[in-house]
């Protein structure tokens, strides 16, 4: 009897179309989002809980509908320049299909509309040669991964490993009511992807109103023990991690000192040289009220540890970054804080040039 074949794990990470180990290695292949079609959705207490409840003392005092035609094509315009500075590096750049975002759909318990296919960064989780669809806190985002499924399918033919995590039930129970605990129960794994980086074998996990612990548990134990998984907990109750901490290239991050306190550094980051952002430069908003902060400013993503991919408009973060040797391609996101992304929400790297090591 042959002897089992087995498969180099040098060769699967050279040919696999997904490999990805942390934030920083030299960039191959990305998925950029696209606009079409964006609008607040339906509103609920998902999106009251997640997202509007200071602003408003009900859902139903929510506005919804489609953003204005000219923030979608402006972003079209402001994305085609980022795909063009990509692609112009060599890297390769997919595209999600364009979907209509005002078609109901739903469960048994509950119905809601679409939102965009904007932000792949929050759809989809992809660690070594491993793509993960993640439990989204949102209804509106519950079929949002048909947009990537193309791809997912190429991906897998191509020997990647494809899983989702649990399609949750987001029953009206799922969030609490402000004042009444943290945005999200623990009753069933719930997190956006955007709650994660990666920095090789340590993962960080931020636990907010886009991510429960039961989310970050159940991440923790898919990955298996070749991974740690370390809880960030009690510094951002807004959604994402990515405004609040950027890898910057190994034993090197940049941190939110409005949100991050110099004196209590996380301890993944003990030893590590950190740089501090600098104040962000508005960018403004179209829509009634920003639907993101002004750190997304310091929402961008490295192509490799020497080149950093940034808002244009951001001046004072780009001199800080070059001032530490980092090179910056300057693209405009003109409305980023009205459509709730910034440069490394609107991207998914799936293949990076290198290999998993502990940092």
């Amino acid at each position: 009897m042959n002897a089992p074949h087995k498969v180099d794990p040098q060769l699967l990470e050279n040919t696999c179309p997904v490999n990805v180990h942390n934030e920083w290695d030299p960039l191959e292949e990305i998925i950029v989002g696209v606009p079409d079609f964006a609008q607040v959705p339906t509103p609920g207490p998902d999106l009251f809980a997640v997202e509007y409840h200071e602003h408003h003392s009900s859902p139903d005092q929510i506005p919804s509908g489609p953003y204005e035609e000219r923030v979608i094509e402006e972003t079209k315009e402001d994305l085609a320049v980022l795909v063009a500075h990509l692609e112009g590096l060599g890297v390769r750049v997919r595209r999600p299909q364009r979907t209509d975002h005002s078609l109901m759909f739903g469960t048994a318990e509950w119905r809601s509309n679409g939102e965009f296919n904007y932000c792949p960064r929050d759809v989809l989780l992809a660690i070594g040669n491993t793509i993960i669809e993640t439990p989204m806190p949102l209804r509106s985002r519950y079929h949002e991964p048909l947009a990537y499924k193309e791809l997912l399918v190429e991906y897998f033919r191509g020997g990647a490993n494809w899983i989702s995590a649990p399609k949750p039930r987001l029953a009206d129970g799922t969030w609490n009511l402000p004042g009444q605990g943290p945005a999200l129960t623990d009753d069933e794994p719930l997190f956006d992807a955007a709650n994660v980086l990666r920095a090789g074998r340590d993962i960080l996990y931020l636990v907010s109103c886009s991510g429960n612990r039961m989310g970050g548990e159940w991440l923790r134990r898919a990955l298996g023990p070749g991974y740690r998984v370390h809880f960030l907990e009690g510094v951002y109750e807004g959604t994402h991690i990515d405004t609040t901490v950027t890898l910057l290239g190994p034993g090197r991050v940049m941190l939110n000192p409005g949100r991050i306190s110099r004196d209590e550094l996380p301890a993944m980051f003990r030893g590590w040289e950190v740089l501090w952002a600098p104040e962000m430069i508005d960018t403004g908003t179209t829509w009634p009220y920003a639907r993101a902060s002004l750190w997304s400013g310091m929402n961008f993503f490295m192509v490799n540890p020497h080149l950093a991919v940034v808002n244009q408009a951001q001046v004072p973060l780009i001199r800080l970054l070059e001032s530490h040797g980092i090179d910056t391609v300057r693209v405009p996101l003109r409305h980023c804080r009205t459509l709730s992304g910034g440069l490394h929400c609107v991207t998914l790297d799936v293949r990076r040039r290198g290999s998993l090591e502990s940092y």
